[in-house]
Parts: C-alpha cells; structure tokens; sequence
C-alpha cells in the first residue's frame, strides 16, 4: 500500500487524545441518529452489500453473460438527461439538500398529490419474481429478479416496521428518486411503498461495482478506461448536484458506482438517507464508508455537497492507483487519522500531476475551497483518449505522467531496436 498512515498507524497505536476523540465523536453520532431514529440503518463495509446497491453478480460479471440484462432499459429510457433540474420541488434545507414535504400530512390536497404521484412508481410485490441474493447489507438485501420480463435488481429492507413519518419520507424520496435520469445514474424503475416487502426496483448491471472491479485479481480496466469511468461519475455526480432541490449523495464511494455491460459507471444509493444513519463505524465486511467520507463528516459537523466532491477525490485516487483507500486500516483509525490528524492518501510521484492536482483540489479542508462536478468534469475532459480496445494493464500502474509515458515508449523502441 502507498498509504502514508498505514504505515505509521495500521494496528491500534493512534494517539490516546486522537483515539478517544474518534470513539466519541462515533458515539455521538450513533447516539443522535439512535435517538431521532433507531430503526435505521446504514450499511456497513461490503463491496457488495445491499446499503451500496453494489451487487456482486455470480457467473455473470466479467463478461455481462449471466443471463439477458436490461442495459437497453437502463440507457434507452427516452428521459434520460431530461430529468434536468426537475428532480422534485419538496424543499431543500441550509446545506441545499433535499427535504420531506412536512406540510403533506396537513394538507389534504397536497398529501393526495402526493400519493397519486407514489403510485405512478408503485410496484406490486407479487409482479416481482425473485431470483438469487447478490448483496447483503446493515439496512437491505439485494436480489436479482425479473419484472414483466426485464431483469431487475430488488433491494428489499431488513426493517419493515417503518409507520408515519418515516414512511411519508421514504415515499417522499420515491417521488426524488422517480424524477432522476441520467445515463451515468442507475435507473430507478419503481418500489414497493407497503410493508412487509418494502424494496426499491432498478436496473441490474451485469459487471458489478467498481470497487470490485478495481480490487479483482485480474484487473482488466486500462488507464483510459478508468479515466473515463472517473468522468462518468462526475458527470453523473454533476447532475445530481444540479436538480432541484440539489440531490447530495453522503456516502459516494466505489462500491456504491455500478458498471453496466459497456462499462458506463453510474451513480446507486443517492436517495434513501433516512432509511440509513450514520453507523459508518461498522466493520461488518470489506467495503467500508469511513474510508471515503470527508473530514467534517467524520467528525459530525454541518456538512453540504462538498462532502461528495471529498468523496470523488477518494475514488478518483483509488482509479489511478488500483490500491484500497487506507488499506490496512480500521474504522476508527480512518476517523482518526482524516478527521482529526488531518492526514490524506499518499499520492505517488509518478502520477499524472493533472490528476493529482484533482484530487488535492477535491480533498481540501475547506469545503468551500474544493471545485464542483462541473470543474471536476472540465479538468477531466483534456485527459480523455478513445478507447481502441480491451488492454491488461500493468499490475498496480498508476495513471502515470504523460513525460514518463513517452519515457517507456521510447525505452521500448530502443529495446525493439
């Protein structure tokens, strides 16, 4: 691992003061959440657990084989991009994020509005088939299935005792969710609003999450690829960022970006907040959340959509160096180590520098101080190139400088020579 404080903190041996800082800040927010909430969860460290959406297909990854996939569903929809910023008109609070129509329950009309529009989307359970489990998570399960004859991925939840104001906001960001297309966000094609089978339908991609094809063995994305699927979640992260009210995402990481059959990566789990909180502590799998989240996040403070862009700068790091983010370390150790020593991900000399001035931008302390999706996209673009076809990268290739790739061109020449 090239992760400067793995090195130096990868059992237990974070400072007293650091350590006891972390554990109460954890408490704090388990604590809070428990007492708005207790019933929800979120999900814990799994490349594949059903918090993320980031399923793990059997026999059907690599290759998109496993069967007929709704990929045509997926990127054919007509609405994709025409969503705009019309995502839903609930209300948005301070941080710009979306908010629950509180007035719903007092006004008749609206609430009849309101559960006509539910029901445009609402799918009856017994019109689900389902098939195998392919993620499991803290809060959900994921299933593949089949609806009407289209594959599916049916995320049903663990708790179904969710009654009134709860319900009325899970239904609320049904209505968000609903609204939301874009080719590089994953298609939400309905839920299941009525217990005890409350669930969330969209398309299934056939390759999995990014995390998992990442940190696979046999690692087939090139360096150009992963420089597209790194514009691919930005521009799908942009759009998010751009509806109205502003959709912020809060646990952006790689197992929750899905890669559909013509490895196209969209944005999952960007709804759905409070059927979740913030138990990023959990050690419970493989694929974390602490590890991604930015640094006042880990800390409990006010946070706004620049929390994302932290988020991004994580993935973006994880896509030039093939490496796991803070590898070697627990939980509370990344609590420790981002939020209160205000250490960051070692980023290797040979990198690209504009992909390394990206990723410094996007992990800056000042939230105020990190760019927007839309700068992200414009310093992305330049270093975009076609991709001619499948290649086998070199095992742990960093997105390497343009000068040291015209080095070994050269080296190679002279040895062909």
């Amino acid at each position: 691992m090239v992760v400067a404080a793995a090195k130096s903190s990868t059992d237990s041996n974070l400072e007293l003061p650091v350590a006891a800082a972390a554990t109460a800040t954890a408490a704090a927010v388990v604590a809070t959440t428990a007492a708005v909430n207790k019933q929800y969860e979120q999900g814990a460290r799994s490349d594949g657990d059903a918090d993320n959406a980031g399923y793990e297909p059997r026999g059907s990854g690599d290759k998109g084989s496993g069967g007929r996939s709704s990929e045509g569903h997926g990127s054919g929809s007509g609405g994709h991009g025409s969503g705009g910023r019309e995502c839903d008109a609930l209300g948005a609070n301070s941080e710009g994020e979306r908010i629950s129509d509180r007035s719903a329950g007092n006004d008749s009309s609206k609430s009849d509005a309101a559960m006509d529009d539910v029901a445009e989307c609402e799918i009856p359970w017994d019109e689900i088939s389902l098939g195998e489990r392919i993620g499991l998570g803290s809060y959900g399960e994921v299933y593949r299935g089949d609806w009407h004859g289209t594959e599916v991925a049916v995320k049903r939840f663990l708790d179904q005792d969710i009654t009134g104001e709860s319900l009325a906001e899970f239904r609320s960001e049904v209505r968000i969710m609903k609204r939301v297309r874009h080719p590089n966000v994953v298609l939400f094609m309905g839920a299941v609003t009525r217990a005890p089978n409350l669930s969330i339908v969209t398309e299934f991609l056939p390759r999995g999450s990014l995390y998992r094809l990442l940190h696979r063995p046999n690692n087939q994305l090139d360096e150009r690829r992963r420089l597209r699927m790194a514009f691919d979640a930005a521009r799908g992260m942009n759009y998010l960022h751009n509806c109205t009210p502003m959709i912020v995402h809060r646990d952006l990481k790689s197992p929750n970006l899905l890669v559909d059959k013509n490895w196209v990566v969209k944005v999952c789990d960007f709804g759905l907040s409070r059927m979740k909180h913030s138990t990023f502590l959990s050690s419970r799998s493989t694929a974390g959340t602490a590890e991604w989240m930015a640094p006042e996040v880990l800390r409990n403070e006010p946070s706004d959509e620049k929390c994302d862009v932290y988020s991004f700068g994580v993935i973006l790091w994880e896509l030039s160096t093939l490496q796991q983010p803070w590898g070697g370390m627990n939980p509370m150790q990344v609590v420790g180590a981002v939020g209160f020593q205000h250490r960051r991900l070692d980023i290797p000399n040979d990198m690209d520098p504009a992909i390394a001035d990206i990723i410094r931008n996007c992990w800056k302390t000042d939230p105020k101080l990190r760019p927007t999706f839309t700068e992200i996209m414009a310093a992305l673009k330049p270093l975009q190139k076609p991709i001619t076809g499948p290649q086998v990268p070199r095992p742990n290739a960093s997105l390497r400088s343009g000068r040291e790739k015209v080095q070994l061109s050269q080296e190679a020449e002279d040895r062909a020579g």
